[in-house]
């Protein structure tokens, strides 16, 4: 049975731990004493860590469990839009005295944000990591870095109805949960090391589609010309034969 840790148990990584706890140790950092308190009482292994955007007076200690871990899996925000690069520099350095010189398998959860406001479709190559700060920084501590850029994240309680949203008639890049952790279990059998995919459903409806099927409603509308960016996960595809559970933002309400 591997040995998993999830650095920042947020929505994403509680759902990634509920899905793989039945057939892997999970080891998990979460931000408050109360919450470790909930997750060790189910089982889980689980610690206070968290990776502030500025250098601290004493150096963050390594963490203990790392000698067990065969896969960690990083969820917390690496990204270079919401904070100036000095920050993310700090917060990565941080994240990296946790971390240490670990050599396993390692999974990076970054975003389709970082591709511009462009009507196009996008692909791996268009914006490769050396132009991403986040990205760049952490690849080059760790080369065997497997970085995921997630679509917006959906399913369970996360529904676009829900939301207060622009650009009706733009296309949506989303991806259901049990995909990322689809993606990721199949990266763990097939020992996936310094890969970069982009991790979005494969059809991509616009929104008003997305919000009426949600809502029940009956969509009539004719889409003349795709609008906004299209993040094309065609390489994960190819590579790893994957499959996707949801390929539908449509139809994610469903599950």
């Amino acid at each position: 049975m591997k040995k998993i840790g999830i650095i920042g148990y947020g929505w994403l990584g509680e759902r990634i731990a509920n899905l793989m706890s039945g057939k892997c140790s999970i080891y998990a950092t979460t931000t408050t004493q109360e919450k470790v308190d909930q997750l060790n009482i189910k089982g889980l292994s689980a610690i206070v860590a968290s990776f502030p955007d500025y250098q601290l007076p004493e150096p963050i200690s390594r963490w203990d469990a790392l000698e067990e871990l065969d896969v960690l899996i990083i969820t917390i925000p690496i990204s270079g839009k919401s904070c100036c690069v000095s920050s993310l520099y700090n917060r990565i350095q941080n994240l990296s005295g946790f971390v240490g010189d670990f050599k396993g398998q390692m999974f990076l959860m970054s975003s389709t944000g970082v591709y511009p406001d462009l009507s196009k479709n996008f692909t791996e190559e268009d914006v490769p990591v050396e132009q991403v700060s986040g990205e760049r920084m952490m690849k080059n501590k760790y080369p065997q870095i497997n970085i995921l850029r997630l679509g917006g994240l959906m399913g369970d309680n996360r529904l676009l109805k829900n939301y207060k949203i622009s650009n009706p008639d733009h296309v949506v890049n989303h991806i259901h949960y049990e995909d990322i952790v689809g993606i990721i279990s199949k990266m763990i059998d097939q020992e996936s090391f310094s890969k970069l995919y982009n991790v979005t459903a494969p059809i991509h409806p616009i929104k008003s589609q997305v919000i009426n099927a949600q809502k029940n409603i009956e969509d009539s509308v004719e889409i003349s010309e795709m609008k906004g960016k299209t993040i094309l996960s065609s390489m994960l595809m190819e590579e790893l034969e994957y499959v996707f559970q949801h390929p539908d933002p449509r139809t994610f309400h469903e599950s």
